[in-house]
């Protein structure tokens, strides 16, 4: 079905190890304006480059919005590559894409991870204004390693996307995470999840790094068992209304289980 609608995902670009979980239980999460993005984060497989592709985002939307009907989601996730070659880095996109779902399923949640936009207020509003249920950013890491694992971006930044879109629409949920085991320490992990809440992220997600093909990074340590009942310990006490830390947790992975009508509530719809 993919394929025959030339939609991609992230599940498979980015060779997340539960795909088959997902793929087998009919989730997915859609990954719109091509595969190959403009950025070389250091733990991802997605293809990197300049796209070579034309952009069209409103075929694209309708593409994703049918696909979302005929696997009868009820919590569709959205997620793109990083395109900083787009005047809006691909702002339009999202929103062209949170309104066709909107209308081909009027009942189901939207959840979007989108990237840092360069910092771009207006292209955030632009997303924001097609109000999706969730939004969704990911810190990736501690600010220590950025340099080292995400050189085009900067942990500010991204913190500051989170924020703004919880000042500009306090009825969308925020969310962010981050992975585990490329070299962080506790107390980094405590210092970044208080930073979060107080950018005012309500969602939380943390798991290990699974380095994806041999050029990425390698992974520096496996946690025990142990570490994540304390980081799941951590993230209740900062006070995230819901947190999901586990070894094999990815941003996206079971997001629908905080899928409820408080959220179309919270976001007027």
């Amino acid at each position: 079905m993919l394929r025959n609608a030339g939609l991609h995902t992230v599940c498979e670009e980015a060779r997340c190890p539960n795909i088959a979980d997902c793929f087998s239980r009919r989730t997915l999460t859609f990954l719109i304006l091509g595969d190959v993005c403009s950025r070389n984060c250091r733990f991802c497989s997605v293809k990197h480059g300049i796209s070579r592709r034309g952009v069209e985002p409103e075929a694209e939307a309708d593409r994703v919005a049918a696909a979302a009907a005929v696997l009868k989601l009820q919590h569709v996730v959205v997620t793109s590559v990083t395109r900083d070659d787009l005047p809006d880095g691909g702002a339009s996109a999202f929103a062209l894409t949170v309104r066709a779902l909107h209308n081909k399923l009027p009942d189901a949640a939207v959840e979007l991870l989108i990237p840092d936009l360069r910092g771009c207020h207006s292209a955030l509003s632009i997303i924001l204004e097609s109000r999706p249920d969730v939004l969704g950013h990911n810190l990736e890491t501690v600010p220590r390693l950025y340099g080292e694992l995400r050189p085009q971006a900067d942990y500010w930044r991204s913190l500051a996307v989170l924020e703004r879109a919880k000042q500009c629409a306090p009825g969308i949920f925020t969310k962010t995470g981050i992975m585990l085991g490329l070299g962080e320490t506790p107390v980094e992990v405590r210092s970044l999840m208080r930073d979060a809440r107080s950018a005012g992220v309500d969602i939380f997600t943390a798991g290990q790094y699974l380095q994806p093909e041999r050029r990425a990074a390698k992974v520096v340590e496996y946690l025990a068992l142990e570490q994540y009942d304390q980081y799941r310990s951590w993230a209740s006490a900062e006070g995230f209304s819901h947190a999901m830390i586990g070894p094999l947790v990815r941003s996206s992975y079971h997001a629908g289980q905080f899928c409820g009508t408080e959220r179309k509530q919270a976001n007027g719809r």
